[in-house]
């Protein structure tokens, strides 16, 4: 078995090319995905600045904002199954070209109608980009303890692109005007062009029979009402008839979308993946991940600025430590995930959030730096480790020829917790906090209802009313907000403990060998055809 190992490692690494060339195609990778980080949260700085330059209204505001995810996590399935058949590589250079492009019509848009479009555009290039990365980075390292150290670069490039987003558009908004933020993905885009087509070797999964073309449309059209549904969950319009409806519509086109795909003889995305515990294990812990990441760090925010009244650049320095921990436990992700396994690795990674989480409700109205550096490293150590199990086994899971679909899956999964984590966890939020703000004494009941709408609003009530009316309600609401803040962090420990308990279906230790033809854990795949020479 050993040497029909091997031989099979030794033959997909002439494929691939030697191993310091490995090492650079992963530079080029983590390249492409920091971009696509950076550019997911370099805009919300530039808000105000958009805001007063463009004049967009309320809705074109929110549209500025969330049509670059939202466009891009529709589309993940649709151009990571593309990839597959058409060329993983090939996907990856249009998505640079495009994403270039749509960077300029960015930076020198003149109206909100044209800066929409172009944020559009991006999370069209962002989706081409995102799961061509990883199914190229699992096509280049056939050895999975190779693969494993590759993913936990991957993940902590992630991890920092995330971070520095905010403080990047902060620094180029103190020195130029905010299309600057759009403009630094140009030269980058540029030289990542000719050194991916130079390097990037190109890989392919089945080509038999038609891509679903209508499969991929029903895919992308479900999605993207899912998440917008998601995402108004979160938001104001949670209560209006079109939240229900967009929900209604993208669940009826996933449906109809995964008995397409089962009935079909070529199908878009192969089913079977989810029939290995491993696999759907995986993904589900990425779904409670984000779902309690991305809540938490909205929440974490809000706390900083509004409760211990810390600049934007204060509360981005205070969250650092939880990405360097990150970058950190991604780096050691793959000692840690051949010493202990991944069903371990992930089940300690829950545990050691969930306790974080748990010891931050000893957070009150007054700072403790001390509390918040040691649990927010603890914080970001427990969520990479979490993370880079889930997605290492996911990938290792799927079979070569179904990598783009696998990785689009994963990045589609993070998408949907994330959004579903802001939704849910927004929600308690303001369950927990609106009815300490029902009446309080000495402060008008309709003053009180406002108030009760968010900490920010309550200041705004409390500014206008003034004297001791206004230092009732601003006292009551910090209350009221910290009591909101504490149920919430329960409420994310026990989702985590939910993803502790899913993560005991994953593998108990790391198998390094290829599954036998045959096998019960074999998953019967068409063959993969590879090329690694420079081509058009």
């Amino acid at each position: 078995m050993s040497g029909t190992t091997t031989a099979a490692t030794a033959s997909c690494r002439r494929e691939t090319g030697d191993g310091a060339r490995r090492w650079v195609v992963l530079v080029v990778l983590c390249v492409s995905l920091l971009l696509v980080a950076v550019d997911a949260t370099v805009l919300h700085v530039a808000v105000p600045a958009v805001t007063e330059d463009l004049k967009p209204s309320a809705i074109e505001l929110l549209w500025i904002v969330d049509t670059y995810p939202l466009v891009c996590a529709s589309l993940l399935i649709l151009f990571g199954t593309l990839g597959d058949r058409v060329g993983r590589r090939r996907v990856l250079l249009a998505g640079y070209a495009l994403f270039g492009v749509a960077s300029g019509v960015a930076a020198l848009a003149q109206d909100a109608q044209v800066l929409i479009a172009a944020r559009a555009l991006l999370g069209v290039g962002g989706a081409m980009i995102m799961p061509a990365t990883l199914s190229i980075l699992r096509h280049v390292f056939p050895d999975r303890r190779e693969r494993a150290l590759a993913i936990g670069i991957w993940s902590a490039v992630a991890a920092v692109g995330a971070a520095i987003g905010p403080l990047l558009g902060g620094f180029l908004l103190e020195h130029f005007w905010w299309g600057s933020v759009f403009l630094i993905n140009i030269p980058l885009m540029l030289v990542s062009l000719p050194i991916g087509r130079l390097l990037l070797p190109e890989s392919k999964g089945d080509r038999d029979g038609p891509w679903d073309v209508a499969g991929a449309l029903m895919a992308a059209a479900g999605l993207f009402a899912l998440v917008l549904g998601v995402k108004r969950l979160g938001g104001k319009e949670s209560f209006g008839l079109w939240t229900p409806l967009f929900l209604l519509t993208g669940a009826a086109l996933l449906a109809a979308f995964v008995r397409r795909q089962r009935r079909r003889t070529h199908p878009l995305v192969d089913l079977r993946m989810f029939a290995r515990p491993a696999f759907s294990a995986s993904v589900g812990c990425i779904v409670l991940a984000m779902l309690a990441l991305v809540g938490l760090e909205l929440i974490a925010a809000q706390y900083l600025q509004l409760v211990l009244h810390l600049s934007p650049l204060q509360t981005g320095l205070r969250l650092l430590p939880l990405t360097f921990a990150a970058m950190a436990a991604g780096l050691a992700g793959r000692n840690m995930l051949q010493r202990f396994g991944p069903r371990r690795m992930v089940v300690f990674g829950f545990c050691l959030t969930a306790g974080s989480v748990t010891v931050l409700t000893a957070m009150g109205g007054h700072d403790n730096p001390t509390l918040l550096l040691s649990v927010f490293v603890l914080l970001g150590f427990g969520l990479e480790t979490t993370l880079f199990g889930a997605y290492e086994s996911m990938l290792s899971e799927a079979p070569q020829t179904q990598a783009g679909g696998a990785a689009a899956i994963g990045e589609t999964s993070y998408q949907l917790g994330a959004g579903i984590g802001i939704a849910l966890l927004g929600s308690v939020m303001n369950a927990a906090y609106a009815p300490g703000l029902a009446s309080v004494p000495g402060v008008p009941a309709s003053a009180s209802r406002a108030a009760g709408h968010s900490l920010g609003e309550a200041y705004d009530v409390a500014d206008r009313l003034g004297g001791t009316q206004g230092a009732a309600l601003r006292h009551a609401a910090r209350e009221s907000f910290v009591h909101g803040l504490h149920v919430t962090l329960l409420v994310s420990a026990g989702l985590l403990l939910l993803g502790a308990l899913m993560a005991l279906r994953l593998p108990r230790v790391m198998n390094c060998e290829p599954p036998v033809p045959g096998s019960a854990n074999a998953v019967p795949a068409p063959r993969e055809t590879t090329d690694s020479r420079v081509s058009a």
